[in-house]
């Protein structure tokens, strides 16, 4: 198997040395307390530098106090916080990584803390709807310099490395960089020239500050995607000018977080940004780093090989797994634990809560999900051989237990391998070999086309019993359900049922929009009725938008507020506000929810010892809860 080598090759940013050119880029983990760093901060990155990457961009610090919001993420706005950021540092610095500080405004913003919080920006121009900002005067741009230049100085003073500028994906840099945002006429508006002058001062303040040499990185999108924006073209002059006024290195974004064009989840191919770094770079003579979209370290490899860029960042990739790079540099890409670029992580930081990681549970909670030796072996069973089960089974092996893993049909994977069929999902199927894996090389024994009854289990009186048996379609009570044109959305997305051309799916949660696309992708005509007011409701914000837009495009007709009330021969009828409908269907199929598979437990529980119920046989959800509760199970046996 080939394995990457350019990737490990040391690579200088101003004077400062990397190990390799693999770069854990900024992320808001929302660990913190009262904006400090503590030991759940610490944790979270020492494991990640022990993992062997080279560099870790720490942020976004909040280099000015924007009031309540995101209380939890580390600041920099005051010299109290140094202390707390110098242990972090040197959390960093003692596994071999290097530490760069994140420096950047969002949107909101405050002179002092005697100050409301406020929306600001260029010229007042909201982005995309909402709330209207407001202009920032010169004199408030020169204390937001200030702001930067003491952020700096902070930083350096607690042991960082480098500095990187956010000044992309909407942040108030971008947008005084965005003819799309920026229409002011006073020296920071109009020419590119004069729409650079405030990053630029930044840049320079902050040179004033740390010195020559040091390293200066700044962030910048690519491409705005955003109508009236600033393009690859356009971005070129961009880093041009930033490399002349003395910036080290460009970390290439992809768009705006408004930009109408996905970059983040499944559906994006991997290293499908790369192409603007390798823009970037043709521009400039500094170190230019890819990013976006990246967590595969081959396709790293490949982006560094072809001379797109000069080094890789990742962020989600070292959610899943910390020791990414060490598995990486030895050639143990089969042990990655990898992304599903499933967005759960954003979609948590949307709604100010900490991220977690569907296929990590250890993700930010590093001090408390410890992972010891047995004490004691232990007979286990593990009764289903899904996410949750193998979790279990291969967390309980390799603690010492002697575990056996049952699973009714001849393959491992269960609603995992339901989840690899549907559209833009290629992530599941790579996902749940990797668990099967961990399975065979943790010692459990696996025991295919074994359907245990509960008195076959008692019988064998194992210690620990765990089921993660799974969950059953829900089957609604509506007159025409048991009839021949009605099949339910496992049948389809299993391949087990045909359907017409004509197909209605009741149900317009992420199973019926997932076997929608299917269909559609079949050449069926489909219309999606969803009961509630939303179409996609149990998708994630990350996500949910970029479905709908795929199916509206694929030509679906989705219909909310409609509840099915009778199936025919002929098709649907449905209730809404207005009265009654009728939607002409060949095959009606189900996609209503699951229900727990509660049987075996109902009948096991006072016949063994220990009985653990875990994942969809507790509570039919998705993948996160299957694997943290399958964890815990594993880890606490």
């Amino acid at each position: 198997m080939p394995q990457p080598t350019k990737l490990f090759e040391p690579i200088n940013i101003g004077n400062v040395e990397l190990r390799n050119r693999l770069v854990m880029l900024p992320m808001a983990t929302l660990l913190g307390t009262e904006r400090r760093v503590n030991e759940k901060v610490k944790a979270f990155y020492a494991e990640r530098a022990a993992g062997g990457v080279g560099l870790i961009d720490v942020g976004i610090l909040t280099m000015a106090d924007a009031g309540p919001a995101m209380a939890n993420q580390i600041s920099i706005y005051d010299d109290e916080f140094v202390p707390g950021l110098s242990e972090l540092t040197a959390t960093i610095h003692a596994h071999g990584a290097k530490a760069f500080a994140q420096l950047g405004l969002e949107r909101y913003w405050r002179r002092d803390k005697d100050a409301p919080p406020e929306l600001v920006s260029p010229s007042g121009v909201a982005v995309r709807g909402g709330e209207p900002p407001r202009a920032l005067s010169r004199e408030e741009i020169q204390l937001i310099v200030q702001q930067f230049a003491q952020a700096a100085r902070r930083a350096r003073g607690a042991g960082f490395d480098g500095i990187e500028i956010h000044a992309a994906t909407g942040f108030l840099l971008s947008q005084f960089i965005s003819p799309h945002t920026n229409l002011r006429s006073d020296g920071y508006g109009g020419s590119l020239e004069d729409r650079l002058r405030f990053p630029l001062e930044v840049v320079a303040a902050l040179r004033g500050e740390v010195g020559e040499g040091f390293p200066i990185v700044c962030k910048i999108s690519g491409d705005d995607f955003m109508q009236g924006g600033n393009t690859l073209d356009d971005v070129k002059t961009v880093a041009s000018m930033l490399e002349r006024g003395g910036v080290s290195a460009l970390n290439v974004a992809a768009g705006w977080h408004e930009s109408p064009v996905p970059v983040a989840v499944s559906m994006v191919p991997q290293g499908g940004f790369a192409y603007l770094a390798e823009g970037i770079k043709s521009a400039v003579r500094i170190p230019v780093m890819a990013a976006y979209r990246i967590v595969n370290p081959m396709v790293a490899e490949d982006i560094l090989a072809q001379g797109k860029a000069d080094l890789v960042g990742m962020a989600r990739a070292f959610l899943a797994d910390p020791e990414l790079a060490n598995k990486a540099r030895e050639g143990r890409l089969e042990d990655i634990r990898p992304c599903i670029a499933c967005c759960r992580c954003l979609d948590l930081v949307l709604h100010d809560q900490p991220p977690r990681c569907s296929v990590n549970p250890r993700m930010g909670r590093e001090t408390e999900y410890a992972v010891e030796p047995a004490a004691t072996r232990k007979k286990v069973f593990v009764v289903g051989g899904g996410a949750a089960g193998m979790e279990a089974a291969r967390l309980a092996a390799q603690r010492g237990h002697e575990v056996t893993l049952f699973e009714r049909s001849d393959r491992l994977g269960g609603q995992l391998l339901l989840a690899a069929v549907a559209p833009f999902k290629d992530e599941i199927a790579p996902f749940n070999a990797y668990l099967r894996r961990q399975v065979e090389r943790s010692g459990a024994r696996v025991e295919l086309n074994s359907e245990l009854a509960a008195e076959a289990i008692a019988q064998a009186n194992p210690d620990e019993v765990v089921l993660a048996v799974g969950a059953s379609p829900l089957v609604p009570n509506i007159p025409g359900v048991d009839g021949d044109n009605v099949v339910m959305a496992v049948e389809v997305l299993k391949g087990e049922k045909d359907v017409g051309q004509r197909v209605v799916v009741v149900g317009g949660g992420m199973v019926g929009c997932e076997v929608a696309e299917l269909l559609l992708e079949r050449g069926k005509g489909v219309t999606v009725l969803e009961m509630l007011g939303r179409m996609g409701q149990d998708i994630g914000p990350s996500n949910r938008w970029v479905v709908l837009q795929r199916l509206k495009r694929a030509g679906t007709r989705m219909e909310t507020k409609a509840t099915a009330s009778q199936i025919t021969e002929q098709g649907v009828r449905v209730e809404r506000e207005g009265g009654e409908e009728f939607f002409a269907a060949d095959t009606v199929v189900l996609a209503v929810g699951m229900k727990a598979n509660s049987e075996l437990a109902a009948q096991l529980r006072g016949k063994v010892s220990s009985l653990h119920v875990v994942g969809d046989a507790s509570d039919p959800r998705r993948i996160m809860e299957a694997i943290a509760e399958g964890f815990l199970a594993g880890s606490r046996i």
